[in-house]
């Protein structure tokens, strides 16, 4: 999951190794004179919260420090189960609390600071970024830039996820399964989660109005999606009881209340056709455009989950890999 180690040093950019607050982290800081405090980009990296680390997107995040004329820190939080759940977040508020309060110390104006973050690191900054937007000690957090999220664990059932049963790197029945490793539960329990039975019919009447294949554009289930019948959904109380932190707006943010919602800020969306998770994003770009929150949506007609660690790898690449490490750096520049 680390990949194979960039060559050499970047004769653009400075790069070091620190702590924020006992939290270690990786800075990129162009090496060009800036006439301003420059802006900044927090990146948490995907993995489930059980794999990877900062240098699985070493070549991304370089180019993104480059084109986006911005510092990029990312976040090297612990994985579970050795760091176990709620850690990730907890590690990545603090990262995300000493950037912006020391943010003069490395030339970043604490009012422009971009939380930022791909698959379960698009959890940790959109929880990170919610919570957050309530801090009247801290400057705001500027905008957020998600590329394809992982919102939710309520409905492992929408749209995306039975079109996109054999797409590459992601597919539901690992969903489940790698949502149970991060939590330390018995990987037994992904086929009730399948098939929802770990939602009382209460909780599921009160967020089917947020998360719901209803709230989906026709144009993206005109691909063979077949509606699930109400009767397929059988609540198992014992499930519920052992995988009801996934119901919670740390785990699934998209079932934040309106009043949190509308205090978030502008932000960059990218969704891939090919990808279990298409829906999160799409659900929850409905949810702020219904709030009034500025969104930049990028849809990757070819893309699959996970395809930006292939970015920099030359004739390993593909084009949707570089075409999201453009359009991030893109809205980053010109925000």
């Amino acid at each position: 999951m680390n990949g194979i180690p960039a060559w050499g040093a970047d004769p653009s950019l400075v790069i070091r190794d620190q702590k924020f607050d006992g939290v270690p982290v990786r800075i990129y800081s162009p090496k060009t004179v800036s006439t301003a405090k420059r802006k900044a980009v927090l990146y948490f990296h995907g993995g489930c919260g059980i794999m990877g680390s900062y240098n699985t997107f070493e070549r991304f995040l370089r180019y993104v420090a480059k084109e986006g004329n911005a510092t990029v820190v990312t976040v090297g939080y612990g994985l579970a189960p050795e760091s176990p759940y709620p850690s990730q977040h907890v590690e990545c508020l603090k990262a995300a609390t000493f950037l912006i309060k020391h943010a003069d110390d490395y030339g970043v104006d604490s009012s422009r600071i971009i939380l930022s973050g791909d698959s379960f690191g698009g959890t940790l900054a959109t929880h990170v970024c919610q919570v957050l937007m309530d801090r009247s000690d801290l400057p705001k957090v500027h905008a957020q830039a998600l590329i394809y999220p992982v919102l939710q664990g309520f409905d492992l059932a929408l749209p995306s996820y039975q079109q996109n049963c054999r797409s590459p790197f992601l597919w539901p029945k690992l969903v489940a399964f790698l949502g149970c490793r991060y939590l330390d539960k018995p990987t037994s329990l992904a086929d009730g989660l399948l098939k929802g039975s770990h939602v009382p019919e209460a909780t599921r009447q009160k967020y089917q109005k947020w998360v719901s294949a209803d709230r989906i554009p026709e144009r993206f289930k005109a691909r063979g999606y077949v509606a699930p019948e109400p009767s397929s959904f059988q609540f198992d109380p014992r499930l519920h009881e052992e995988m009801k932190v996934v119901l919670t707006g740390k785990f699934s943010p998209l079932l934040a209340e309106d009043t949190v919602i509308a205090k978030l800020p502008q932000t960059f969306l990218l969704t891939c056709e090919f990808d279990v998770l298409r829906d999160d994003g799409l659900l929850y770009m409905r949810r702020l455009t219904d709030n009034h929150v500025p969104v930049t949506w990028s849809h990757v007609e070819n893309g699959v989950h996970g395809i930006n660690v292939c970015y920099g790898y030359r004739f390993l690449s593909f084009s949707s890999a570089n075409r999201i490490a453009h359009e991030l750096a893109s809205f980053v520049r010109h925000l």
